[in-house]
């Protein structure tokens, strides 16, 4: 895309500023930046908290984590589903304490794996990795103001894959950034991921908003985000700058989509709508 297509799509979309009723924004990469060593901070504090309650090596519990995520990913993501939390920590315990790993071609038998832990085993790794990930992740400083910025004019959600809800909750309330959104809506929540037009729907259910053009959903996954939304029939922003090195999963793209409103960063997104041309007096 040119400048000048990149400015024609920009105007528009600023054009279009009054018709937009709420406003969804992406979690992981669009409002903060999960680089890998991010995310691998968490799970090294995860592990390390498993080794000194169970005696498991923490290498080892990091390795089988790893090769347990990557499986999950490659099971539910083509499916349209997330590859939840709970089943990925019932699967590590189970293997961590003898069970055989499937072959590739074969799916875990869930209910097998959950027999070798309890509930309340997996309730503590789930509870110590959402105290790592809200500890260890940076709150960044520039994003409570945007929401301000935001919600001053639409109702806000946060609209995100994660496979673990409590973790983005609690990061959100811990940052502050609640009083600025009317919803949180977390795909492990809802049973799908985006692109799946159910999660977008949850989300336009949740902001009371009529699910169409009058909502805009931001993002940095061209498939999750831009071609989900459109899907549904919602404009797009895409954020365009994201970490190189990040694990986060990325979409499948159709090619043919294009975003109507295109920025480097999602901070810049009021002055792309043209917020701030309006609140200045």
């Amino acid at each position: 895309m040119t400048d000048s297509e990149e400015r024609q799509r920009d105007a528009g979309v600023v054009d279009l500023g009054q018709a937009i009723e709420a406003i969804t924004l992406d979690f992981g990469n669009t409002l903060v930046a999960f680089p890998s060593a991010s995310m691998g901070g968490v799970l090294s504090d995860t592990a390390a908290r498993a080794a000194a309650t169970w005696g498991f090596a923490s290498d080892r519990f990091e390795r089988v984590w790893i090769e347990e995520r990557s499986r999950q990913l490659s099971e539910e993501v083509p499916q349209g589903r997330e590859a939840n939390m709970d089943v990925r920590v019932a699967r590590v315990l189970a293997r961590l304490r003898g069970h055989s790993v499937p072959p590739e071609e074969q799916r875990w038998d869930d209910a097998e794996a959950a027999s070798w832990s309890s509930p309340d085993e997996v309730e503590a790794v789930l509870e110590d990795y959402a105290s790592a990930f809200v500890r260890l992740t940076p709150v960044p400083p520039e994003i409570g103001p945007l929401l301000e910025t935001l919600a001053a004019r639409y109702p806000v959600a946060i609209l995100s894959n994660w496979p673990i809800a409590v973790a983005v909750e609690r990061f959100i309330e811990a940052a502050g950034w609640s009083p600025h959104l009317s919803a949180v809506v977390i795909s492990q929540r809802v049973g799908v991921i985006k692109p799946r037009p159910e999660i977008f729907r949850a989300a336009a259910t949740a902001l009371n908003v009529a699910s169409g053009p009058r909502l805009l959903h931001v993002g940095d996954d061209l498939g999750a985000d831009v071609a989900g939304a459109h899907g549904v029939g919602w404009r797009a922003a895409w954020v365009r700058v994201r970490p190189e090195d990040s694990p986060l999963p990325v979409a499948e793209f159709p090619g043919g989509e294009r975003p109507d409103l295109v920025v480097d960063r999602v901070t810049d997104l009021p002055r792309a709508l043209g917020l701030r041309a309006r609140r200045d007096p």
